[in-house]
């Protein structure tokens, strides 16, 4: 079974910046789409960025969610199996619950998160 686990979460000043990793164990994630999410305390999650397989038909597109646009950068290191979400300018409204997530044919499968808190 994919196991994702993400990492690079902690307290940052607000201006500050954090990079964020997906590693996964056993598959290569470069055969799936990965996605970026993250929650609030006490909003739902929202998806925040995505990338799509290098062998898709997009071709490892990036798409970001309007309200981190410019500020989010997502990649991925296939020789480190890593999906990576790099947050600069960060504001307070950045924290919450990051997960990556992996959408696959047998099925949708989550990390256990990783917390980001931006303090002002």
């Amino acid at each position: 079974q994919l196991q994702l686990v993400e990492s690079g979460g902690g307290l940052v000043q607000s201006g500050g910046s954090l990079r964020l990793s997906c590693a996964a164990s056993g598959y290569t994630l470069d055969y799936y789409d990965i996605g970026w999410f993250r929650q609030a305390p006490g909003k739902e999650r929202e998806g925040v960025s995505c990338i799509s397989s290098s062998g898709s038909s997009s071709g490892g597109s990036t798409n970001y969610a309007d309200s981190v646009k410019g500020r989010i950068t997502i990649s991925r290191d296939n020789a480190k199996n890593t999906v990576y979400l790099r947050i600069k300018n960060q504001e307070p409204e950045d924290s919450g619950v990051y997960y990556c997530n992996a959408d696959t044919s047998s099925g949708s499968y989550w990390g256990q998160g990783t917390h980001v808190t931006v303090s002002s």
